[in-house]
């Protein structure tokens, strides 16, 4: 009775303040794990109280900064960091590595620098050094890391996970020095390596036993590694696309398969035949996923080749030239599809198509791409036997009616991303409605060059409240009424398209910026935005790419103010007529910022640069809003925007 007092007393006393602090911490932390799906919750939560502030800041063990300034700072607050995604940091150097690796030491497991390429030996060293249960290092697109820097990637002696993609300088040397040094390895991946031969291959084979994941896609390899390669006794996923060195003869050498094969890519293996696919894949039963794209043909013996593989759930023939009789048998024989990728390929019927999506009602999966003799007897099929269908692409198959849409929007109930570039669907009827009020999942659209479809329709989709893919370029009646609607009940989106929508103008802009904070890619060529709304998207801190090409209304100066405000932008895509009309020292600023520039000369008929000029007190203004500290590449932009250089 004394003790049921005393908690009863406690309740009280803490009745008018926190509720919170009567729950002990580990609940706390409970309920931030169901926040993890979205960082503005976890940032929203922090936010309520100073306990709140704390306990996230203990919570967090993933990080994905914006900058590499505010690197200190932030691993400051999140001492508990064992995942560190930098990929929107373009600008990571060696100090920032050291600052990285003396800050989180042995807690930090995982560290993404597959978009920053200002590091070298010494950073990576030092991370080695320091940080000793570092198991995953995506150092992709590093293309002027050498052999000295894998040399010093092979002191994290318990690396499980790394990637090297287009790191072209590094040799069979560095890789050798990685298989001594990096026992642990699971996952490699050595994509366009390049400098990597048979040897630096048949040395990791040899070495790193544990290795579950091998990509080998374009290097200059021969039959010569393949012995070694398919001894790895726990090897599931080998991705060999591209590697024409290899062909039938070669395949045909090798005596044993690979029993713990799961995942097999030979896209683009222009060599190998059926003859040489049957011979590598002899005896391997657990093959699930098979990608032969821009291959052989798929004829009635391809198909035979796989009939022992009893656990084949993905095949790819994108590109490849389809036989009737050898899409039949591909349904008839693989009895376990769930992914069938189509893509371009040659050959497609309805006869073919249909007679595989009636046998495989757990198709998940179906890109039909380009697919131009396939109509609503297809579709038919599909809606009414692929009740589970997550994933429907089917851009520029001309010969489907409009009214054949409704269907997927009545019965694939489930799908998550949709492809309709290019097809006969209008808001006349009721397809665009269906899939906005069937499909609640739907996360990306795509309906690029449906010439008629208009605003109406970016209403329904507004309701779909998951969308993070947009794309309507060449849309020539909608408006920024249905971009704001979309930019309402879509605030999830990452990826945005509205390229040839000339209806779309800075009202759009506004409720973009307002609302779509986790917006990461933009397209606006075409449009009629101008130098207003272009500055608008700069409170977007997540905004990385922007295409702007042949906007009517954007003035030199109001793009300077645009790209500078802009902090963490990481590629522009531009007409060439800025080279000349913006100062060298802003484009040395941007780029030492970690911004790449990609320029095009297209024409465009009426095309000229807008008179209107921003008064450069007021870009001034604009810009120190988000850089108050200047640097010296900047005070020189400040100079050229003050002497009115910028003038049209």
């Amino acid at each position: 009775m004394k003790r049921q007092k005393t908690t009863e007393t406690n309740y009280h006393n803490n009745s008018s303040n926190n509720l919170f602090d009567l729950l002990s911490e580990e609940i706390v932390l409970s309920i931030l794990d169901f926040l993890d799906g979205n960082p503005l919750d976890a940032k929203s939560f922090s936010l309520v109280c100073k306990s709140f502030y704390a306990v996230e800041s203990r919570h967090r063990k993933t990080l994905k900064p914006l900058r590499p300034e505010l690197l200190p700072r932030v691993l400051n607050r999140y001492p508990q960091v064992s995942r560190l995604d930098l990929s929107l940091c373009p600008r990571v150097n060696d100090a920032s590595l050291s600052v990285i690796s003396n800050t989180c030491g042995d807690s930090l497991k995982s560290i993404d620098l597959s978009r920053s390429r200002f590091f070298s030996y010494n950073g990576l060293m030092s991370l080695a050094v320091n940080c000793k249960n570092l198991v995953d290092i995506d150092l992709s697109n590093a293309a002027e890391l050498r052999d000295a820097a894998a040399a010093a990637v092979a002191e994290a002696k318990n690396l499980e996970r790394l990637w090297l993609g287009r790191c072209k300088l590094i040799t069979d040397m560095g890789v050798g020095c990685i298989a001594v040094g990096c026992k642990k390895l699971r996952l490699i991946s050595l994509k366009w390596c390049l400098g990597v031969t048979d040897l630096g291959i048949g040395l990791l084979a040899v070495k790193c036993k544990e290795i579950r994941s091998l990509d080998l896609s374009y290097l200059p390899i021969t039959n010569k590694c393949l012995p070694s390669i398919l001894k790895l006794q726990y090897l599931e996923d080998l991705i060999l696309e591209g590697c024409f060195g290899i062909d039938d003869d070669s395949l045909a050498a090798v005596k044993q398969g690979c029993k713990t094969l799961k995942t097999l890519d030979m896209s683009s293996c222009q060599n190998i035949s059926h003859v040489g696919l049957s011979s590598l894949i002899h005896g391997a039963g657990s093959l699930q996923q098979l990608t032969l794209a821009y291959g052989s043909p798929v004829t009635l013996s391809l198909a035979k080749s796989l009939e022992k593989l009893s656990m084949l759930q993905s095949v790819k023939l994108d590109g490849c030239m389809v036989t009737s009789v050898g899409l039949k048998a591909i349904g008839n024989l693989c009895v376990s599809l769930t992914e069938l990728s189509l893509s371009k390929c040659l050959g497609v019927t309805d006869e073919g198509l249909s007679s595989v999506v009636t046998k495989h009602k757990d198709l998940r999966k179906l890109d039909i791409t380009c697919c131009r003799n396939i109509t609503d007897v297809s579709i038919a099929h599909i809606a009414s036997s692929c009740a589970n269908l997550t994933s429907l692409r089917m851009e520029s198959c001309t010969l489907v009616p409009r009214e054949a849409f409704v269907l997927i929007g009545q019965r694939s109930l489930f799908l998550e991303e949709l492809d309709l570039t290019d097809n006969e669907i209008d808001d006349e009827d009721s397809g665009i409605s269906a899939i906005a009020r069937g499909c609640p999942n739907l996360e990306m659209i795509n309906m690029s060059y449906c010439i008629d479809i208009s605003d109406s329709s970016l209403l329904s989709l507004s309701k779909c409240s998951r969308l993070k893919t947009f794309e309507s370029r060449g849309c020539p009646l909608i408006t920024s009424l249905g971009l704001a609607a979309i930019a309402v009940g879509c605030k999830q989106l990452s990826k945005l398209d509205i390229k040839k929508c000339q209806n779309i103008d800075d009202a759009g802009m506004l409720p973009l910026a307002h609302f779509s904070q986790n917006l990461r890619q933009i397209t606006l060529s075409y449009s009629s935005v101008t130098d207003v709304g272009l500055l608008s998207l700069a409170s977007i801190s997540c905004l990385q790419s922007m295409t702007v090409l042949h906007l009517k209304g954007l003035t030199p100066n109001g793009l300077a103010a645009a790209l500078l405000a802009c902090g963490g932008l990481t590629k522009v895509k531009l007409h060439a007529s800025f080279k000349v009309l913006l100062p060298r020292p802003l484009f040395e600023h941007l780029e030492a910022r970690g911004c790449a520039f990609e320029w095009r000369n297209k024409e465009f008929q009426a095309f000229k640069l807008a008179h209107r000029r921003v008064g450069s007190k007021v870009l001034e203004i604009a810009v120190r809003r988000y850089y108050p500290v200047e640097t010296e590449s900047l005070r020189l932009s400040f100079s050229v925007i003050r002497n009115g250089n910028l003038s049209v």
